[in-house]
């Protein structure tokens, strides 16, 4: 795919005109430094799913052994990878409605790790989701993933780490040409021999990005109006005239698809700096829960064209985009896909997560009493008996509310491009 011819003129136009006339994103905002503004309402969401992601890792890697029983220090590697601020053997030990210790049958010193009655059911629905999104949604998530690429192809250990936001199962890397070949490929490639998944042909039906179909009924319509993004600025910042006034020749710009071909288009130019938006925007859009980490994102940098300081991007446009600090590292989250705390567009295994939490939840709760002393009805933990109980515990307020309600939580400093290094 390519630029349109009208799209490139308009932007050779643009650079042609007089230096006192051209406006030039790129330059001014270098000027501009947006301080960071924390939300507490999303950072208690990623503080929330932190703690699933992390449970469901150590639920996977407890049914994947063949007597479904794991010794504590098998799991001691997944300690980095699961993103958790305690060990994570109090981590195990504070959640007995999905986690039951009891001794090694060889080393009875040794403490052993199986699936609660509560967890091997939430495991099975989990396996039963993945199956049936395979093919159609999960597959539709990693060819947009794929187009997007410059090769067409991505290393396996890349999309691994982005395997739970993307909803994919462990072993989708052999899953996925199995069920569309006609979609993907595995292959290893020439330089080391890593496994490579590969898009063995192009879905027009797909490069459509996410901001083009909240736009559809606009795009249907005969009109030179650009795509607007939708903004979610921190408190105050909508209000500041140099902001709206900034937003306002953003939006003005023309709008590149992440699915377009950009080798005509000025790396250094304005319109290069809003495809990159477009590209994190479709990315985040992607995911189940409409945010992943920074890190996972730096091993996609050279394939998505992405700047070699593209955290900078996320700090700029704010409006869009938050960063969070919680749990000792960045996330990223695509401010659009909450409302009032809640996700918007609600996966199936989003809502399977939830009953996830709902189930840790409980645990907490009913911890003193004895895990004998919990129902593990099928009903009760999946079925619609506890939805009003759960909205209710899992009712966060209003991001915009919150850093209203609570100045004195607030934090405002500048996130120095020298973060994008690690």
């Amino acid at each position: 795919m390519h630029v349109s011819s009208k799209t490139l003129a308009l932007h050779r136009r643009r650079r042609q005109q007089p230096p006192w006339w051209r406006w030039s994103p790129q330059r001014w905002l270098v000027k501009v430094r947006l301080k960071w503004v924390k939300n507490r309402g999303l950072d208690h969401i990623i503080d929330r799913d932190t703690n699933v992601k992390a449970a469901c890792l150590l639920k996977d890697a407890i049914a994947a052994a063949p007597s479904g029983l794991l010794p504590a220090r098998s799991l001691a590697p997944l300690q980095k990878n699961l993103g958790l601020t305690v060990p994570f053997l109090r981590f195990l030990r504070r959640y007995p409605t999905l986690f039951h210790e009891q001794p090694h049958p060889r080393f009875p010193s040794l403490p052993a790790f199986s699936l609660a009655p509560a967890s091997l059911l939430l495991h099975r629905r989990e396996q039963d989701a993945f199956v049936s999104t395979l093919h159609d949604d999960s597959a539709h998530r990693v060819a947009r993933l794929l187009m997007m690429a410059r090769s067409r192809a991505l290393p396996v250990a890349s999309l691994a780490s982005l395997r739970y936001d993307l909803g994919l199962p462990s072993n989708f890397s052999s899953a996925l040409p199995a069920a569309r070949p006609d979609l993907f490929s595995l292959s290893r490639r020439r330089s080391d021999g890593a496994p490579i998944l590969s898009l063995t042909a192009w879905p027009e039906h797909l490069a459509v990005s996410a901001l083009q179909i909240r736009h559809r009924d606009a795009l249907a319509q005969p009109s030179t109006a650009p795509l607007v993004f939708p903004m979610k600025f921190p408190r105050d910042y909508g209000n500041m005239n140099k902001v709206k006034a900034w937003m306002e020749d953003f939006h003005r710009l023309p709008y590149v698809s992440p699915y377009e071909d950009t080798s005509g288009i000025d790396p250094e130019s304005d319109l290069m700096e809003k495809h990159v938006v477009g590209v994190l925007h479709e990315l985040l859009s992607l995911t189940i829960h409409k945010k992943t980490k920074r890190t996972y994102l730096r091993s996609l940098r050279e394939e998505l064209g992405l700047p070699h300081k593209f955290t900078r991007i996320f700090n700029r446009y704010s409006g869009i985009f938050y960063l969070s600090l919680k749990c000792k590292t960045i996330t990223v989250v695509l401010r659009e896909g909450y409302e009032r705390g809640k996700l918007v567009e609600q996966h199936p295994l989003a809502l399977l997560r939830d009953k996830f939490c709902y189930v840790m939840r409980t645990g907490i709760l009913y911890r003193g009493k004895g895990c004998s002393k919990l129902a593990f009805d099928e009903d009760d933990l999946l079925g619609e008996g506890n939805s009003k109980e759960e909205e209710q515990q899992y009712s966060d307020f209003d991001e915009d509310d919150a850093d209203a309600n609570d100045s004195s939580d607030e934090q405002h400093y500048e996130l120095d491009d020298s973060d994008d290094e690690e």
